[in-house]
């Protein structure tokens, strides 16, 4: 069974400088939300209740706001501002939220290494700290993953089918449909090229990782950028244990990329019934139909 989380969100957040000089960019706003807000929201509506974030130097935003205010609660409440107080308590009370730090930046891998004592000898979900993805299901992503480990208890990785020209941005699998929206895993590439991807299916920011995974890493020399590369170390892995891949019915959103995080900004506030009108007639103007 999967009892905990871990987020790794200890990256520089290169993409988006200068704004991540001094601000993570897990803690850039969908609307009003911070972007790692939506990721922990995932994991709790998935059924965890113990979450490690894995975070680095000028990361110390991400801790003060997931810890309470206090006296800001207390302010919002002696004023009668319930909306605002029931947003800053949106993290309920059996949930226990843990902070790890990662020394120097060497991968996702190493990032991932950090969890070994906090996890102990129990799978675990990994979700990305700047990746929000939205389902048509009603159970999370998350929690698909962890239903498809619950079968078969092996590593799952969340799967997206993207166009042939980006599959060298992400981890590509070559694998067989075994039951609905379920791969059996044959082969990982990391960022190949259009010609060298097996497929189009690339890992969605999504993992259900098994102890095992951390003598794995211990194993795994420096990949691309000379980084301990998670990819690398699932497919040592996989050498000796199956893995399988679940398909995503839903959107994902990469949130440290400029033009991605503005568009989800302009889909979630369209969501929202205090915006919605106001910004399509402004939306309609500025294209002029």
């Amino acid at each position: 069974m999967v009892r905990k989380a871990v987020i790794p969100a200890a990256g520089f957040g290169t993409r988006f400088l200068p704004a991540t000089k001094s601000q993570p960019k897990e803690m850039l706003p969908v609307v009003d939300t911070p972007t790692i807000e939506y990721v922990v929201q995932e994991a709790i509506e998935s059924g965890i209740k113990d979450i490690l974030m894995i975070i680095g130097r000028g990361k110390r935003a991400i801790e003060e706001h997931f810890s309470r205010n206090y006296e800001l609660e207390a302010q919002l409440k002696e004023k009668g501002r319930t909306v605002e107080l029931a947003l800053i308590q949106s993290i309920p009370d059996d949930v226990h939220i843990h902070f790890v730090w990662q020394h120097e930046q060497n991968g996702l891998g190493d990032a991932i290494r950090y969890a070994r004592d906090h996890v102990g000898n129990e799978p675990f979900a990994v979700l990305l700290g700047d990746t929000v993805l939205e389902t048509n299901e009603q159970r999370p992503v998350t929690r698909q993953l962890m239903d498809v480990y619950d079968r078969y208890e092996e590593l799952v990785v969340a799967l997206e089918e993207v166009p042939m020209d980006r599959v060298s941005k992400y981890g590509v699998v070559d694998g067989k449909e075994i039951d609905t929206n379920v791969l059996l895993v044959h082969d990982l590439v990391e960022k190949p090229s259009p010609e060298q991807a097996p497929s189009n299916l690339v890992i969605a920011s999504r993992y259900i990782l098994p102890p095992e995974i951390f003598q794995a890493i211990d194993q795994t020399q420096p990949g691309k950028g000379g980084e301990i590369q998670l990819t690398d170390a699932m497919k040592l892995l996989h050498r000796d244990r199956a893995m399988y891949g679940c398909r995503i019915n839903g959107i994902r959103h990469d949130l440290g990329d400029k033009l991605e995080f503005l568009k989800t900004s302009i889909l979630y506030a369209l969501k929202r019934d205090d915006m919605r009108a106001e910004l399509k007639n402004w939306l309609k103007e500025l294209v002029g139909c």
